[in-house]
């Protein structure tokens, strides 16, 4: 649960009882409705966490695996590392890890990592592999280009944040979990934010976690064609994927592009700190890394799918223009908004016009894309107005 320190009343930080409301119904429909089994939203500003609501068999004490809204911790546990001076965005990958060096990847930077132009979008890797140093750096060493670094952008899931923490393992001489959890959670107290579940606590803190699951209809073909959507791509995100999640053994290596877990006020009050560079007084990460983090890294690279700018980050996504929806935020957003969403619809981002920072988690994984997203839309458009 999170800290009493951090709780507040949401009109002493200057939100709108009835667009709470709002938000609110909308965030329990798809849960009434026999869409969703569960779902958690949280509202933070200023550092406080103003509100949090649980629906279906989440309860306040419920924790989500997240997926992919991981990166972004991943991510701000390398910007440490820049701060300090133990890495360089301009270093090349081969020159830490020297196995990664093989078939054409050698001039691979941790830029390139940070912002999905690495050119390995597929690149497998099996997730208890990470417990043995040998077969990770076996599967560095085998994995292929499928495009020249840099010259392109396409989204990552996975195969970039297993480097990222190999390297954040050699530059710190952590284990990446013990760093996370040492260098960012203990000093945030957000001790049930969690990359890396111990299988010791699994009986503890594990019945706490609510079992990935999926739920509705996938769409056909026919169906992308009737609506003029693009079919989405053939990913390493499958149904079988997502449910491996549900293990104790996967749980305890944290997989860095989507093994965390925490809940929805967790993921809303570690975006205040990404505001504000830490919380309760701890500054983690100073202005001046935050105002670099937080630029458009990627240039004017296109995702491959709307063919909307990619506006990435060191990590995170940036909201920015009016195509801002189809990178997962609310049209409300301001652009300034930064974010990393997650597989099964988990939204994390916090606006800096507002102050106003949302958290989402849910445990069912509808099939309809389509239905999850204009969810998330809707979700982060309502919550990005309800200031007074």
């Amino acid at each position: 649960m999170v800290a009493d320190e951090f709780l507040d009343e949401p009109e002493a930080q200057g939100l709108d009882l009835e667009k709470l409301a709002a938000l609110d119904q909308r965030a329990q429909r798809e849960v009434r409705d026999g869409v969703l089994p569960s779902a958690q939203i949280a509202v933070a500003r200023h550092g406080k966490l103003v509100w949090q609501k649980s629906y279906g068999s989440a309860t306040d004490d419920s924790l989500c695996s997240i997926f992919s809204a991981t990166k972004g911790v991943i991510s701000a546990a390398t910007w440490l590392l820049l701060q300090d001076g133990k890495l360089a965005l301009d270093e090349r990958v081969v020159d830490i890890i020297e196995a990664f060096g093989s078939n054409d990847k050698e001039q691979i930077t941790v830029l390139q990592l940070l912002t999905h132009t690495a050119g390995f979008p597929g690149a497998p890797f099996r997730p208890l592999d990470w417990n043995d140093k040998a077969k990770r750096l076996a599967r560095f060493a085998q994995w292929r280009l499928s495009w020249e670094p840099g010259s392109r952008f396409e989204y990552h899931p996975t195969a970039t944040m297993w480097v990222l923490a190999e390297i954040i393992e050699r530059r710190s001489g952590q284990d990446f979990r013990e760093f996370i959890r040492q260098q960012i959670m203990q000093p945030l107290n957000l001790p049930e934010f969690i990359v890396g579940l111990p299988q010791a606590a699994a009986a503890a803190i594990g019945s706490r976690v609510l079992p990935c699951e999926h739920s509705g209809d996938a769409l056909t073909s026919e169906d992308y064609q009737r609506m003029g959507m693009p079919e989405p791509p053939v990913t390493e995100v499958t149904e079988e994927a997502i449910l491996a999640f549900n293990r104790d053994d996967v749980r305890a290596v944290g997989v860095p592009g989507g093994g965390g877990i925490c809940g929805a006020g967790e993921l809303a009050l570690f975006y205040q700190a990404l505001l504000h560079g830490g919380l309760n007084g701890q500054v983690l990460w100073t202005p001046e890394t935050m105002q670099l983090v937080r630029q458009v890294h990627s240039g004017e690279l296109r995702d491959p799918i709307f063919n909307k700018l990619a506006n990435r980050g060191l990590g995170i996504i940036i909201a920015g223009d009016k195509d801002r929806s189809f990178r997962g935020f609310g049209k409300t957003n301001s652009p300034e908004t930064f974010g990393h969403n997650g597989a099964g619809g988990q939204l994390a981002w916090v606006d800096p016009a507002t102050g106003l920072s949302l958290g989402y988690v849910t445990s069912g994984h509808d099939r309809n894309p389509i239905r999850q997203g204009r969810r998330g839309v809707a979700l982060s458009s309502m919550a990005a107005e309800l200031l007074a």
